[in-house]
């Protein structure tokens, strides 16, 4: 994983030497120290010494994440996880630093995550640990960009290839933001800044400008030009072509027949995917240009397929999952490009209705300006993204993004699974922390019905029925690369099952695993 990183980072300071950004001296002792750190950690810190604008205005001094000489891992909360439907997703909610988060994360996830959305704290003009996000007393702009360039790096890698990411922000930090943006993501990955209906009513004391937008940047990785999003509801639609409850088998698409919403390349053979690519498939123009195999628990039967598509019938893969729908011939979708105003005529609400559909889940007022779901449920769905998309958010806050993924499933049948980070942060209105107050306890409530401790009394179940599914809970634990006591080496406390790795069968094995993805756990290469 750190000479991906550390690769990544060397082309960085290339494309700013050629966009003369940089001054190729410059860059080259950059590029030597890069390649002498001896984690990724320290890689990043050395690369974000390169990121200043001088000719665009854009500057911010870079403040370094606090290194540290132990390991961080994932370690499950058994008592807030729960399992309710083994036919439903498994979603994720980390608690604990995003940064540490999104290192963890990539040991699984690099390169799979489809939608990230965050909303990062900003605000009030007070100091402290940069790192430390924070929502009671937000951070300084120095502070805000430093906070989040190491954090977009690492999130740039989790992204998929045709992975899209969002992020809401003020009308005061925006400018500058997007210039970070431009520089992680590059400026001709900039989709287009959204402007979001925050409220319908406005501060009427103000004597300049009653402030009724916030603004939502939004950048894909690498989005063919043929990608398309979608606005809303469309007519006809798609329908999956995958049944869980069928036998594996064999089918041969045609040449042609298949639309990709993913970029063009030659995408190689799968085993591990729920289908498995048996060759290798070309796509050009969206289409693929040969005809190829593949295996999955299909509905239909070699001699179905072939008579659909001679009725017109076309498949559509929307990810690199490739997990394939069909549209027939006359149900055509009435594609509409979205606008860039979000407000309640798509059927989105205001920082309003997203405090009251909080205070109905948990029965009073603990956290403030919570984004509303259907606000992030108009985004994800307006990717385009199959019902099996990865959905991202670390900086959850009040856990709305996975609120919004769950209902998002209710709707279409879909098994999206949302991943969640937010750093237990404690508050005069959650004293035993945002994450335990507010995060845990609205996804606990919506997705069972219950609240931890069994009670059932909250408004929200009025009018809703709990969404179901489960929910691992994990934490971030540290063990020192040199602890040698018995069961407590990093060998033995890390569990590969939390990264979706099967028990190793040897030693040496899980030895040269945790070695090769965790920071710190160098010394027994």
């Amino acid at each position: 994983m750190e000479t991906e990183i550390k690769d990544g980072l060397i082309k960085e300071l290339d494309r700013r030497v050629a966009d003369k950004i940089l001054e190729p001296t410059n860059a080259e002792l950059l590029k030597k120290l890069i390649g002498n750190a001896d984690n990724d950690n320290e890689a990043m810190m050395i690369a974000e010494l390169g990121t200043t604008y001088k000719k665009t205005g854009f500057h911010f001094d870079p403040r370094l994440e606090k290194m540290s000489s132990d390991i961080r891992y994932f370690k499950k909360n058994q008592k807030l996880s729960f399992h309710t439907d083994d036919n439903k997703p498994t979603h994720k909610l980390i608690i604990g630093d995003n940064y540490e988060t999104l290192q963890n994360l990539l040991v699984q996830y690099r390169g799979e995550v489809d939608v990230i959305y965050i909303d990062p704290p900003y605000g009030k003009d007070n100091m402290g640990d940069f790192a430390k996000t924070n929502y009671q007393n937000a951070i300084t702009r120095d502070n805000l960009l430093s906070m989040l360039y190491p954090r977009l790096q690492l999130a740039k890698q989790l992204l998929a290839p045709s992975g899209v990411i969002f992020c809401s922000i003020d009308d005061r930090n925006q400018a500058y933001v997007k210039c970070l943006f431009d520089e992680v993501f590059e400026e001709k990955s900039f989709v287009g800044t959204y402007l979001w209906k925050k409220t319908d009513t406005p501060p009427a004391l103000s004597t300049k400008i009653r402030k009724k937008y916030e603004y939502v940047l939004c950048y894909g990785k690498q989005l063919d030009k043929s990608y398309k999003f979608t606005q809303g509801n469309t007519d006809g639609g798609d329908i999956p072509l995958l049944n869980s409850g069928n036998q594996v088998k064999e089918v041969c698409f045609p040449k042609g027949c298949v639309h990709f919403n993913i970029p063009d390349g030659t995408y190689q053979p799968s085993k591990d995917k729920k289908v498995q690519l048996c060759e290798s498939v070309v796509v050009k123009n969206g289409l693929n240009k040969n005809a190829f195999r593949a295996k999955g628990r299909w509905k239909w039967k070699q001699d179905t397929l072939n008579e659909e598509v001679e009725n017109g019938t076309f498949f559509l893969v929307k990810s690199e999952k490739f997990s394939f729908r069909f549209q027939r011939n006359g149900d055509e979708k009435t594609i509409k490009v979205p606008q860039n105003n979000i407000d309640s005529e798509l059927g989105v609400g205001t920082n309003e209705e997203g405090t009251s559909e909080l205070e109905k889940i948990l029965g009073k007022r603990i956290f403030d300006n919570p984004k509303p779901s259907s606000l992030i449920s108009f985004l994800a769905e307006m990717t385009n993204k199959d019902d099996e998309a990865i959905i991202l958010d670390f900086f959850a806050g009040s856990g709305t993004t996975g609120h919004a993924v769950l209902d998002l499933n209710e709707k279409d049948g879909g098994n999206r699974q949302f991943i969640l980070c937010q750093i237990n942060e404690k508050t005069d209105e959650n004293p035993n922390g945002i994450a335990l107050d507010v995060t845990t306890k609205r996804l606990k409530r919506i997705m069972t019905g219950k609240c931890y401790d069994g009670t059932k009394d909250f408004p929200w179940l009025k009018d809703n029925k709990p969404y179901g599914g489960n929910l691992d809970v994990y934490e971030i634990a540290k063990v020192l690369d040199s602890e040698t006591s018995k069961g407590k080496t990093p060998f033995e406390v890390i569990d590969e099952a939390l990264y979706g790795k099967e028990k190793f069968k040897s030693l040496k094995e899980k030895i040269q695993w945790v070695c090769e993805n965790f920071s710190n756990a160098r010394k027994h290469l």
